[in-house]
């Protein structure tokens, strides 16, 4: 044996023959008896066997397949493309002859060393007497039955005959089985991998007379018990022995009524040859069914192939329920089940048609119920298989029955579909009960009752509810189309509505979006709700189309009378097309069909009337096409046929508005990439009905005219403005491009240019943004600037729908917005803003601060990070004010501060950012709120919102400007009051946690109201009062006090010589004029103050002046008394004028002033003079100005300190 690299001058001799890769060259010599056939299954110029000879080995005949002669020898060249041992196999076949006692050869044995390179196949074909059984006893190791490849690569199998692939039975070393038995005609064969090392002897061969399986079986009346030998198996007789009676069949034997009856087989495994039917009969009555069960013997006939059937019989009016403990799984079509019996239901009606149902073991469905009339269970058990019993039920025929009220103007007709005789369908209960076989009609509108007098009248039955709607009058009603109906919904059903108006007139069916679709007449629609249209013409019904949901069909007009049908399959919930109702316009047109065709590329068909068949004679029908803007159509006819004419001509007319009419005929070329709306007529004649009519069908398409907008936006000029669109609208036909790409979404980034191109694309499908950047280095160095909005290119055809400016600042920075019109207002729900202009304000990161009108009490907003501020309003370009005033300024401890002036006369709402969000964890806002001199502030929080806190605390306080003291200060865990009065400008200031779970938000409102100054007028009252009363109490004593002394220095002397005088005449020796006694001293007010004369402290406090004898006062008499009155004699008033001075000098004293009138403030009960001395005559201590001291509390009210930005 030599391999390819020996072999290589033969292979010159097939160099022309072979592309070889693969070559080998052996000589092998076939044992006696032994036929060895070496064979490839590629083809012979890629792989071959060939025989070498002659001299030289010059001579080769190459073959795909080459059998070898026994005990000769030969050389053989194997020449392949691909490995050799892959591409060939042996096969070496022998023959144990048998007699019916001994076998030759007696011990069955392998030409080992043969090919051994490739895979081999030894066989061996049992030959021996008919009635023979040949054993083969296994050498060594034993085997195993398997189906599976043996992994050592040592395939045994035995088959029974050399056609019978079904009895094949394969075998793996390892096992326990050693013998295989077997009859004439078996082939046992061993196939081994290359370079397997095969045994020399592998079986022992032996013959005995054959004794066939025999097998006892019991077979009851009700059974029929066919044995039959399957064609093409091996002859196999079959025996009944009944005592002395042996009854042999080689084909088939049918038992039945018997009772342990002996069965003989010839042969050794009759299972694999016989196959066995048995049918069970189950009679039943309106009751009960005998036998109840249907089982059998599951060790009978166990490992043959069996069908089992039982055929059950049923009386009329009857019944039938198949119980299965076990469960089956329905099957469909002709699915199989993968392992165990199949079991099939079959019922038979008296037309013959039989209706089956297949199922297999293991699944949900325990009670086959409603089986009519005669019934056959059928069970296919493979061999060795088990079978389920089930329990057969019968009862009488229980009717089904229901309650109908029809509606108003409805019918409701029943009608058969199949020729089942044993339904009928009954109206009213016992014993005025009607029934009808075929065909019930309902048309009174009350409370009927309807009865079928099968279990399942959905599969017999249809319903058509009928309606008939009226419209003579000029209107039609609403609402004719029920949503939902509960009439019959597992039935078939077909709702009809009858229409009719003024024979002059047509009626309009208008449908909701998406509109309708026509199909060809006769197909359903797949969502199973077909409708279609008719009308009655004086030449009879015509079919205006059937129709489907979505589509391009948006109303259809008809005249004088018609029907709209809407089909409707059993156990399919009804979802009907809402259309509307209406009397149309005056016409001579049997039908308008007003279609909007889409926007895209589309194609839509249409057909005539009656289409397939024949158009109405001299009749019109007319299609109105809506086109979309910038869309091409073109009509297309797909299939026509045309009529004889006995008088006119087909026509088919095209009109635009305000354009001529064009009148085509069915062969000319139809309307070509056309835009704009346009009408078609078709016109027929009359024809030869004779012959064959006029049919249209056409199509209509429909593209884009591809006219796109184009902008050209240049940016370069508008320092950080950028521009944002982006497609809002369903159209998909819209195409945006940037620079000739299609994007969804287009950004021109501030400072660049782009070109823009919008492609079919209305204007309210494109939202237009636009943004800017304002950037701020350095706070200091930054100027404020107005938030306008630049002007944009003109070539944008959408209008703008937001500009955003976004506001950049150093980390040690804030951005102040203050409204150019004074203030702002924060939009919070059930107190928004209006359309006119709203601003949303964000901090950079997107987080919401909140939005704000331009009318309200927020003086200024300042917010210590970047800021976005969004403005919406109807249309920019009719607004040209900025919208906020933005400075910038130094950092501030607090994230957000709001400067708030609240109104007296409205409501003040204060609500914390991204209200009612909440606010941004660990951040901290402050209101700054300005309170009027003579207000207080009453504030309340009227939604307050804690969470749980991770870490630290919420916190709300207030405390008044100026003040250290905080009138308020509360955490999330401590109860708030919501309710507080400050009477002067304040500071609010709220502190959000790091929360766990919720949000802290607060909504508070400040009301200003005048502060109350009662106290201070009753306490003036009270002391005007006091003071009025001690007045007129010193008056009273002191006028009472004069009286008594007046009385007291008026005494009467007696004087006997003399002057008569008397002490209270004061006469004096001089004249007024001569003295000056007219002049005071001192104005006396010891009576006045006469309280006071105790107080020796007053007495000190009195000048020197005033401590002298007083002048001009009245001194008792105590000189001599003579019988004539003594002469008084003056003194000289010169030289006692220095000593004795009776008044003051002026400029040692002052005069008081005489009231003015009117009394000046310093006269008020609430004046005071600084120059009085402290006491209780009030005197003054110097003559200087007026130095007032107020003493009522009137206009003595706390003034807000002037807040100035520096004391921030």
């Amino acid at each position: 044996m030599r391999l390819c690299a020996s072999c290589a001058l033969l292979g010159l001799l097939f160099v022309t023959a072979f592309d070889s890769s693969e070559c080998l060259q052996t000589t092998v010599r076939p044992d006696k008896g032994s036929t060895v056939t070496v064979s490839t299954v590629l083809p012979v110029d890629q792989c071959a066997v060939c025989t070498v000879s002659g001299l030289n080995d010059t001579l080769t005949s190459c073959h795909a397949s080459l059998p070898l002669v026994p005990e000769e020898e030969v050389k053989l060249l194997f020449n392949c493309s691909q490995p050799v041992e892959q591409a060939f196999t042996v096969t070496i076949a022998r023959t144990i002859e048998c007699t019916k006692d001994a076998c030759s050869p007696t011990t069955v044995g392998t030409q080992a060393s043969i090919l051994a390179q490739l895979s081999r196949t030894f066989t061996w074909e049992l030959k021996a007497p008919e009635k023979t059984l040949v054993g083969l006893d296994v050498l060594g190791e034993g085997l195993i039955e398997t189906s599976q490849p043996c992994p050592d690569g040592f395939q045994y199998s035995m088959t029974t005959s050399k056609t019978n692939a079904e009895g094949r039975t394969q075998y793996c070393r390892g096992g326990s089985e050693t013998r295989l038995e077997a009859t004439n005609g078996a082939f046992v064969s061993l196939q081994v991998k290359p370079e397997a090392v095969v045994e020399s002897v592998l079986f022992q061969a032996s013959a005995v007379p054959l004794k066939g399986r025999t097998m006892v079986v019991t077979v009851d009346s009700s059974t029929t018990v066919v044995i039959s030998r399957d064609p093409g198996e091996p002859e196999c007789e079959i025996c009944s022995v009944d005592g002395s009676t042996r009854d042999c069949s080689p084909t088939e034997k049918t038992l039945t009524n018997v009772e342990k009856l002996s069965l003989e087989f010839s042969c050794l495994k009759p299972q694999d040859v016989y196959s066995v039917k048995m049918v069970k009969k189950i009679e039943c009555t309106q009751s009960s069914c005998t036998p109840a069960a249907g089982e059998i013997d599951p060790d009978v006939f166990k490992d043959f192939k069996r069908s089992l059937t039982w055929d059950i019989s049923v009386p009329d009016r009857t019944v039938l329920t198949l119980d299965f403990p076990g469960g089956l799984k329905e099957m469909s079509g002709a699915e199989k089940c993968q392992d165990g019996p199949q079991y099939s239901v079959s019922t038979t009606n008296r037309e013959g048609k039989i209706k089956t149902t297949s199922y297999c073991t293991g699944g949900t469905v325990s009670r086959h119920l409603d089986l009519l009339r005669a019934t056959t269970m059928t069970a296919e058990v493979p061999k060795g298989s088990e079978v389920d019993s089930f329990t057969a039920k019968a009862a009488p025929r229980g009717g089904r029955m229901m309650s109908v009220m029809p509606d108003p103007s409805t019918i409701i007709t029943i009608s058969r579909v199949t020729s089942e005789p044993d339904c009928s369908v009954c109206v009213n209960e016992e014993p005025k009960q009607k029934c009808e076989p075929s065909w019930l009609s309902l048309k009174d509108s009350r409370n009927t009752t309807v009865e079928f007098t099968c279990p399942q009248p959905q599969e017999v039955f249809t319903v058509e509810i009928n309606r008939d709607i009226d419209c003579q009058e000029g209107t039609c009603p609403r609402n004719i189309v029920q949503a939902e109906s509960s009439l019959f919904p597992d039935f078939n059903r077909t709702f009809t509505w009858d229409l009719r108006v003024v024979s002059t007139r047509t009626f309009q069916l208008d449908f909701p979006e998406p509109g309708m679709r026509q199909i060809p007449n006769e197909e359903t629609c797949p969502d199973e709700h077909t409708y279609s249209i008719v009308t009655y013409l004086r030449s009879g019904p015509a079919t205006i189309g059937t129709f489907c949901k979505g589509g391009t069909v948006t109303a259809i007009l008809a005249l004088y009378k018609g029907r709209l049908s809407l089909q409707v399959p059993g156990d399919r919930k009804l979802e009907p097309v809402d259309f509307k109702l209406s009397v149309g316009p005056e016409t001579d047109i049997i039908a308008i069909v007003k279609v909007n065709l889409p926007r895209g590329v589309s194609n839509t068909d249409f057909i005539t009337a009656n289409y397939p068949r024949d158009f109405p004679d001299d009749e019109q029908m007319q299609w109105d096409f809506t086109v979309p803007g910038m869309h091409n159509y073109t009509v297309h006819f797909s299939d026509h046929t045309a009529p004889e004419c006995l008088r006119n001509e087909v026509e088919v007319e095209y009109q635009k508005e305000k354009k001529k009419v064009t009148k085509l005929t069915l062969t000319d070329s139809q309307p070509q990439h056309k835009q704009g709306n346009f009408n078609m007529v078709l016109r027929n004649c009359q024809t030869n009905r004779t012959l064959q009519g006029l049919t249209l069908n056409y199509r209509v398409s429909v593209m884009r005219s591809g006219h796109p907008v184009l902008c050209a936006v240049d940016l370069t000029g508008q320092q950080g403005v950028s521009l944002q669109m982006e497609k809002v609208g369903s159209d998909p036909y819209c195409e945006m491009s940037v620079n000739s790409k299609v994007e969804k979404k287009i950004n021109v980034a501030a400072g660049t240019k782009a070109g823009l191109s919008f492609l079919d694309c209305p204007n309210e499908d494109v939202r237009l943004t636009a943004s800017k950047v304002i950037e701020c280095q350095n706070v200091t160095s930054c100027s404020a600037t107005q938030l306008t909005v630049p002007k944009l290119d003109s070539c944008l055809p959408m209008p703008l729908h937001s500009f955003t400016w976004h506001l950049k600042i150093p980390q040690d920075g804030t951005v102040d917005l203050m409204s150019p019109t004074g203030s702002l207002r924060q939009s919070l729900p059930g107190h928004e803003c209006n359309r006119s202009v709203s601003l949303h304000v964000a901090e950079g990161d997107g987080f919401s601060v909140g939005d704000f009108c331009l009318t309200g009490m927020i003086q200024k907003v300042q917010v210590h990070a970047n800021v976005s501020v969004t403005a919406t309003v109807p249309d920019f370009s009719k607004t040209r004010e900025p919208f906020l005033n933005v400075s910038f300024s130094q950092e501030i401890s607090e994230t957000i501060i709001y400067r708030v002036s609240p109104v007296e006369s409205s409501l003040t709402l204060l609500a914390t950012p991204n209200w009612p969000l909440g606010m941004r964890a660990s951040s901290t806002v402050s209101w700054i709120v300005t309170v009027p001199s003579q207000y207080e502030a009453h504030m309340q929080f009227v939604n307050l919102s804690q969470p749980k806190c991770l870490d630290r605390h919420t916190a709300i306080k207030v405390r008044m400007l100026g003040d250290e003291e905080e009138m308020i200060s509360r955490r999330e865990d401590e109860d708030a009051e919501d309710k507080l009065t400050v009477p002067r400008s304040f500071y609010l200031n709220m502190s959000n946690c790091i929360p766990e779970e919720g949000h802290f938000g607060a909504m508070t409102n400040i009301v200003l109201q005048k502060k109350s100054n009662l106290l201070a007028i009753l306490l003036g009252i009270a002391g005007a009062l006091l003071l009025l009363l001690i007045v007129l109490a010193v008056v009273c004593f002191v006028t009472k006090k004069r009286k008594k002394d007046k009385l007291a220095k008026e005494a009467s002397i007696y004087i006997g010589k003399g002057n008569i005088f008397r002490p209270s005449d004061r006469h004096f020796s001089k004249t007024r004029s001569d003295n000056d006694s007219h002049v005071y001293d001192s104005i006396d007010e010891t009576m006045m103050y006469g309280h006071l004369l105790g107080d020796s402290s007053y007495a000190d406090s009195m000048p020197d002046h005033f401590n002298g004898v007083p002048v001009d006062t009245y001194n008792t008499f105590t000189g001599p008394t003579a019988a004539t009155l003594p002469v008084i004699k003056e003194p000289d008033n010169e030289p006692e004028l220095e000593r004795f001075q009776t008044f003051l000098d002026p400029s040692e004293t002052f005069s008081l002033t005489r009231p003015r009138t009117p009394i000046d403030r310093q006269d008020s009960l609430g004046f005071q003079d600084r120059r009085m001395l402290d006491n209780e005559l009030y005197t003054f201590k110097s003559t200087g100005g007026m130095n007032t001291i107020r003493l009522s509390g009137v206009d003595m009210e706390p003034q807000s300190p002037t807040i100035t930005e520096d004391s921030l």
